[in-house]
């Protein structure tokens, strides 16, 4: 039989191993569990952690007293936290170690590392919300939702002085001990605070803002309506100021509080630009300055009439004074202001109004009476079994290129010059990232003008040289020349007659009225948007001999009448020559130089006669356009036919586009 010294060592093993079972363990995070078994009460039932109760914490950062602790390295530390604030506060009901989770035990045995884990909390309780909708939690998605942009912001990046830390975490901004719901006296207190929060690290942007109407409108009176740093640099969305992203936002930012400023603003060159993406414009901050914006009557106000033109020269280097009488928000809809600006835009758009309802009420009634006329057997109805083979000589081949590079000029200028007219819509900013950008897009406006006015100056080379070369026998009223006269006016009376059913369909020599019309609109183009165009590319050199008030009617007028081009261009011009039912769906004449010989004497019908009577009609007439010219002049007439609807319906887009 065994003694009792022998059994000894069994037993302790068995009750030891017994220990490591039923024994309370404590992990090295601090975690006490039974294995096997929930915890005990005191200890938190999710993380197994011992439960430090607030009160016990705030025993000592809740002294009013004692509001510092000097550490061991004599660092002096603020650790109060006001009990009724953090009462008061969102986080009321939190215990604190749910946000400082290092914190084991207290009194802490050493100086405490602060960790404090607010996203990892926030997303798990909103995860949990959203399986077991809780109301309280209702407004958490907000804060989730800041928490992805906080990681694409400049504060999320690592600081260039320590690498192991962000520029800025969330309690570097927010005082976790003191956030109130909305409408609470704790929001208001916050954004109060705010510049001084982001002073902490921006120290010299502070220094500046409190000598700022903002500033001192905050910092000194209290008015919390006045702009603080989030207002314009965004809350979490914060992006380096030099960043084109940062550009944009703080523009579109100050327009929260200045709507009537931004409104004018966009209503420019510099603001339509900006509003494509292009940062390398006059921005607000650009004029206004940024951190230290004073009113235009302070004398240290970069807006101040002594600083203004310095201002300038930022951008337009040899701008000189007349570039003071510029107005940076003129508004054409303020008579009292702006008499000047507002009587060209009313001029502008009488003279859209007058032209376009005169010709749209012209192609109603002409398209009611060829389609009344077709119903009963009248008119003109070319023979498709039996096509002419004899057709007349239109137009000489240089006048074909001329037509085909102006046309492709025009619509070039129309689609890139609305792009920044209705800057505002989604198409315009898809048309700026297909041209590659803003300035790209510059390029190519400004060289459509370069041919469409090389064009213009060849065009008038060219008839001015025919004139000369015709000189003994051109007649300047006669029926081949482009001058209207008595007989266009009696041509236009008796249209109108023919199409309410009055009288005959009046008969035309070589040229209609609608055909000249359409032939001097350009040089009325070519004075009244080329000259303005030329004033806006060169503003410095313009501005040697004009007022600076002249670009405000320069770009007015150069909208308005590119707008008129492209709105009759596109529907009255193609319908006379494309849509009235005797020449649809489409007249390729202008790309073959040709005629069919029966069509030119139904529509010239006194210039047939005047040429047969003479003995001059043989030396125009040819043979029908072979099959390959034909296709492509039809296929080149389809193409710049569906582009000009394309552009007809953007520009009507934006017309009924509402900036926002």
């Amino acid at each position: 039989m065994l003694n009792m010294a022998s059994r000894s060592p069994v037993w302790i093993f068995v009750f030891l191993l017994t220990l490591c079972f039923f024994t309370p363990v404590q992990s090295a995070e601090g975690n006490l569990t039974i294995l096997g078994e929930t915890p005990p009460p005191g200890f938190d039932p999710v993380s197994g952690k011992r439960i430090i109760p607030n009160k016990r914490c705030l025993k000592c950062h809740g002294d009013a007293h004692d509001k510092t602790d000097t550490r061991e390295d004599g660092t002096i530390v603020d650790i109060y936290a006001d009990p009724q604030k953090i009462e008061d506060s969102v986080h009321g009901e939190q215990a604190c170690t749910h946000c400082h989770a290092t914190i084991e035990r207290v009194p802490h045995r050493e100086s405490p590392e602060v960790v404090v884990g607010c996203v990892e909390c926030h997303r798990e309780t909103w995860n949990k919300h959203r399986s077991d909708p809780d109301e309280k939690y209702e407004r958490l998605g907000v804060v989730v939702e800041t928490i992805d942009a906080f990681y694409d912001s400049v504060h999320a990046l690592p600081n260039k002085h320590d690498q192991s830390e962000t520029n800025a975490t969330c309690y570097d901004c927010h005082d976790a001990h003191n956030i109130g719901t909305l409408g609470s006296h704790q929001r208001a207190e916050h954004r109060l605070k705010n510049p001084e929060v982001c002073g902490e690290c921006h120290k010299k942007e502070l220094d500046d803002y409190r000598e700022s109407d903002h500033g001192k409108a905050v910092l000194e009176a209290g008015d919390s309506e006045s702009a603080v740093c989030s207002d314009c640099h965004t809350t979490h969305t914060i992006s380096s100021p030099d960043t084109d992203q940062a550009k944009l936002a703080i523009t579109k930012n100050c327009g929260d509080c200045h709507k009537e400023a931004q409104r004018t603003y966009f209503d420019s060159y510099h603001g339509q630009v900006h509003r494509l993406g292009y940062t390398n414009t006059a921005k607000c901050h650009d004029c206004h300055g940024s951190h230290k914006i004073k009113g235009e009557d302070d004398p240290t106000s970069e807006i101040h009439a002594n600083n203004r033109l310095e201002n300038c020269r930022i951008c337009h280097e040899e701008a000189n004074e007349n570039f003071l009488t510029f107005w940076p928000h003129g508004d054409a809809d303020d008579r009292e202001r702006y008499p000047g600006l507002w009587f060209f835009k009313i001029f502008m758009q009488t003279l859209i109004f007058s032209v376009m309802a005169f010709f749209w009420v012209h192609v109603v009634l002409w398209l009611y009476r060829e389609v009344m006329d077709r119903i009963q057997g009248k008119g003109f109805n070319e023979d498709l079994d039996n096509p002419d083979v004899v057709y007349f000589r239109r137009f000489p081949t240089v006048w074909l290129w001329i037509h085909a590079l102006f046309a492709i000029s025009t619509m070039t200028l129309i689609l890139t010059g609305t792009t920044l007219l209705f800057s505002h819509t989604g198409w315009a900013k898809a048309v700026v990232v297909f041209l590659g950008g803003t300035e790209m897009e510059g390029i190519i406006h400004r060289t459509a003008a370069v041919i469409w006015l090389g064009i213009f100056l060849a065009h008038l080379t060219i008839a001015i040289s025919n004139i000369w070369s015709k000189r003994d026998s051109f007649k300047w009223f006669g029926s081949t020349s482009m001058l209207p006269n008595w007989k266009d006016w009696d041509d236009l009376k008796g249209m109108f007659k023919w199409f309410i059913g009055l009288g005959p369909r009046p008969e035309f020599t070589h040229w209609t009225y609608w055909q000249k019309f359409d032939y001097w609109a350009p040089f009325w183009g070519a004075a009244i948007i080329g000259s303005s165009g030329i004033m806006l590319f060169a503003p410095e050199t313009t501005a040697i001999i004009l007022p600076g008030w002249m670009f405000n009617i320069a770009t007015l007028v150069h909208a308005e009448e590119a707008l008129l081009a492209a709105i009759f261009l596109n529907s009255v011009h193609f319908f006379n020559v494309h849509f009235r039912p005797e020449r649809f769906p489409m007249s390729t004449t202008i790309f073959t130089g040709k005629i069919p010989i029966e069509e030119f004497k139904h529509d010239h019908r006194l210039e047939y006669e005047r040429l047969a009577e003479s003995g001059e009609l043989d030396k125009h007439l040819v043979r029908r356009p072979s099959r390959r010219s034909d296709l492509a002049a039809s296929f080149i007439t389809t193409v710049l036919i569906m582009t000009g609807l394309a552009l007809l319906t953007l520009v009507l887009i934006g017309l009924m586009t509402t900036p926002s």
